[in-house]
């Protein structure tokens, strides 16, 4: 009974604090920080100890999930460099590094317990940089960037800690953590690629929305158990299985489908993503207490100033480290656009002399536009000065962090760990520090560097430009209308012209496509909107690969063809 009043009456503090947020331009998951660790010291409120288990593999995998699902792959390709170095290096590094200064300014900390520690404040937690960054109108590319080093730094901390806590049992090789850790990484995404592919294929069969969403799911956590069981990274797999996913869903999923899935994922994702942040406020007094039992409270002060200092500089040096790389790949594009003009003009000699066969000049000439596309997007986004000072400045770390510190065994090497509730309290002011300095303070430091975002008429244009390009491919591909053929019948002048007609509207504005169809025209009318359907999702499946147009475009174009298709089966 008291479990569901605590729940209750936390889904309630959850609710309050994201109204709050919007009224008052503070982040949802720092005010319910703040709310946790003040309802953490009054006595008549029970002690909040969150087990590690439940986060990580409770919390963890359907909040992965549902950010990997709805990442464009275009995004992920494009900044591939930028969110490896960030999400990988970034946090081996620091672990090392973090490490090697606290056992060398504390000795009784010995190394691997100090890079167990340096492993669990490492990685960034972006749910509240992306949430200040959308309502502000944070640039595409910086969110993606946030977004997808999120996705995998968790993978590379778990794996270091992991390596950190062996050698803590005494059981450590250099060759051995380099073999699990390569382990980890190629089994995950092999577990993540065959789960996200049955679990797409599952849905199509099933082909009913209740139970296709039930199945949706159940799949970030049998990715994830599967790859531990496997000893690999169930992290990884989770957010493969999520990319895969989401990148098949338009495909091989219906309308109905994505819409049943996106709604419960944007529920779950909002309560677990909020709750967490509550739930780790709850036990700053527990931890305190316990840290007193065991350590002069100095050391605990000390040690966190010491950890918060080295991960403010340190994240400064990854960021530019990594902008200077994506500064670097856009001045050589000016090569890459001769060797592409060069390329581009041997391929259309080839294909006027009939020396590429048509399917594989079809494969070429898309690989060409999406390389001008990769290019363009390069040239006309970089990251600037303020970017990389945003990309700094949201180096929040969450409740990954306490979870993965209190992993940590209570002994080692068969002794009692005596400096165990030390370094867990240490790994949680550190989170707590950079959620209140960062997080606090990033929506000021955003307004004030005044990003310019698209206008509205421009998206606007965008939109039809791309709603036009995928018209023109449905009919290049199906054909004149007057000359197309429904299982040997021919469409009249009249069904041709309210087909066209009905597209027309359709695409402008689906809610009002009502016409008047003969009985005797109905099946064969369906049955002709169903091709254009098709047509028409395959161009923008082929338009989103090569990446021409804005996430957001694409999107918007999707919402428009997810209307187009309920409109269909409203109209059967």
């Amino acid at each position: 009974m008291h479990i569901f009043v605590f729940l209750a009456a936390g889904l309630m503090a959850v609710i309050f604090a994201a109204k709050s947020s919007a009224r008052t331009g503070i982040a949802a998951p720092l005010l319910l920080l703040c709310l946790g660790i003040a309802a953490s010291f009054p006595s008549f409120i029970p002690d909040v100890e969150l087990e590690p288990e439940l986060v990580l593999a409770g919390f963890l995998p359907p909040l992965l999930f549902s950010t990997a699902s709805n990442m464009p792959v275009v995004d992920l390709r494009r900044n591939a460099g930028m969110i490896i170095w960030l999400s990988m290096a970034m946090v081996v590094l620091p672990a090392i590094i973090i490490g090697a200064v606290i056992h060398l300014v504390f000795p009784e900390i010995s190394i691997a317990l100090a890079i167990a520690l340096g492993a669990v404040v490492a990685p960034i937690d972006a749910v509240a940089a992306t949430s200040i960054g959308k309502r502000l109108g944070l640039p595409p590319r910086l969110m993606a960037v946030l977004e997808g080093e999120s996705l995998f730094n968790d993978a590379s901390a778990l794996v270091t800690l992991r390596t950190a806590l062996a050698a803590l049992a005494g059981s450590f090789s250099l060759w051995q953590a380099a073999g699990s850790f390569v382990w980890a990484t190629l089994a995950g995404i092999v577990v993540g690629f065959i789960v996200g592919q049955l679990v797409t294929k599952a849905r199509r069969w099933l082909a009913d929305p209740v139970l296709s969403t039930s199945i949706a799911l159940l799949t970030p956590w049998t990715a994830f158990f599967i790859a531990e069981e496997l000893e690999a990274s169930g992290v990884i797999a989770v957010v493969v299985a999520g990319v895969i996913c989401g990148h098949k869903a338009t495909k091989h999923l219906t309308a109905t489908d994505r819409n049943y899935s996106a709604t419960m994922w944007t529920v779950i994702s909002f309560i677990l993503e909020h709750l967490v942040f509550l739930l780790m406020g709850l036990q700053i007094a527990d931890l305190f207490h316990r840290a007193q039992t065991e350590h002069n409270l100095d050391f605990v002060w000390q040690a966190s100033i010491i950890v918060f200092a080295l991960l403010l500089v340190m994240r400064f040096g990854g960021v530019a480290i990594a902008v200077a790389g994506t500064r670097l790949t856009a001045a050589r594009s000016h090569r890459k656009i001769r060797r592409l003009d060069a390329t581009t003009e041997r391929f259309n000699d080839a294909v006027e002399q009939n020396l590429i066969e048509s399917w594989r000049a079809e494969k070429l000439q898309r690989r060409l536009e999406r390389t001008s596309a990769d290019i363009e997007f390069a040239q006309s986004t970089p990251i600037t000065r303020r970017g990389a000072l945003v990309l700094s400045w949201a180096g929040m770390r969450g409740v990954v962090t306490l979870a993965a510190a209190q992993t940590i065994s209570v002994t080692a090497a068969g002794e009692p760990l005596i400096h165990r509730s030390s370094i867990i309290l240490v790994a949680f002011l550190v989170a707590v520090a950079t959620l209140i300095v960062f997080g606090g303070t990033l929506p000021a430091l955003i307004r004030a560097l005044k990003f310019s975002s698209p206008s509205a008429s421009k998206s606007k244009q965008e939109v039809s430009g791309l709603m036009t390009s995928l018209l023109d491919s449905a009919v290049a591909q199906l054909g004149p209308m007057s000359e197309l053929e429904i299982d040997g019948r021919s469409l009249s002048p009249e069904l041709a012209k309210k087909m066209e007609s009905r597209i027309e509207m359709m695409m402008r504005a689906p809610a009002r496509h009502q016409q008047a169809i003969a009985q005797s025209d109905r099946e064969l009318f369906h049955e002709l909107q169903d091709k254009y359907l098709d047509a028409l999702q395959d161009a923008l499946d082929r338009e989103r690969a090569i990446g021409a147009y804005s996430a957001k475009t694409f999107n918007a174009a999707q919402r428009r063809l997810d209307l187009f298709e309920n409109g269909l089966d409203m109209g059967r």
